[in-house]
C-alpha cells in the first residue's frame, strides 16, 4: 500500500485519538463519574464520562484487531462484556490509550492492499478493513465530540485541534 497514504491515514487517526486523550486528561476529577446524559432505558454507568472513554477506547481496540466481539478480549485490567465494580481510573484508561495508539500506529503502517481488501462482519454491517479503519477514526472523533461538549457545558476550556499526530518511538511515547 502506498506509503503517502498510509502516513496520512495514521496522521489523522493518531490525531483523532490524541483529541482523545485531551478530553480524558482534562477532565476534572469531579466530572468523571458523572453522566453525559440521561437514559432510563440503559445501565447509569453507559452514560458516565469515564465509561464513554473505555467505550471509544474498547471499540478502537477491537476494530484495529479486525476481529469479532466474540473473538476479542482486552488487555488487563478490562474485560469484554463486564462493567468493572468501581469507575476505571484515568490512568488505567491512558494506559489503555497508549496501547491504541501504538497498535494503530502499526497495524496501518504494517497495511498492505491485500489486508485493506479483508472483509470484515458486525452486527451493523460487514466492510473492508480499510473502510473499518475510517469507520473507527469516525467512532473516536464522535465520541470525543461528545465528551468535549460535556466538558464545555461546564465550562472546563478543551484544548486546542490536534492537527496532525506525531511519529510515536518504539518506547511507546510521541515524539
Amino acid at each position: 500500500m502506498d506509503t503517502d497514504l498510509k502516513t496520512s491515514i495514521w496522521q489523522q487517526f493518531g490525531a483523532s485519538i490524541g483529541m482523545l486523550e485531551n478530553a480524558m486528561s482534562i477532565c476534572p476529577d469531579q466530572f468523571w463519574d458523572s453522566a453525559l446524559w440521561k437514559d432510563p432505558d440503559d445501565e447509569p454507568e453507559y452514560s458516565q464520562f469515564w465509561y464513554r472513554v473505555y467505550h471509544t477506547l474498547f471499540w478502537l481496540d477491537l476494530y484495529l484487531s479486525g476481529s469479532s466481539y466474540e473473538d476479542f478480549s482486552p488487555p488487563a485490567p478490562f474485560i469484554r462484556g463486564v462493567l468493572p465494580k468501581k469507575p476505571y481510573t484515568k490512568d488505567e484508561l491512558h494506559g489503555y490509550l497508549e496501547h491504541c495508539r501504538i497498535k494503530c500506529q502499526a497495524t496501518i503502517e504494517a497495511l498492505t492492499d491485500e489486508k485493506a481488501r479483508q472483509r470484515c462482519k458486525y452486527d451493523w454491517g460487514e466492510v473492508s478493513f480499510f473502510e473499518l479503519l475510517l469507520y473507527n477514526m469516525r467512532h473516536v472523533q464522535d465520541h470525543t465530540a461528545h465528551l468535549n461538549m460535556f466538558l464545555g457545558q461546564h465550562d472546563i476550556s478543551v484544548n486546542d485541534w490536534v492537527t496532525q499526530a506525531d511519529e510515536i518511538q518504539a518506547t511507546g511515547g510521541s515524539t
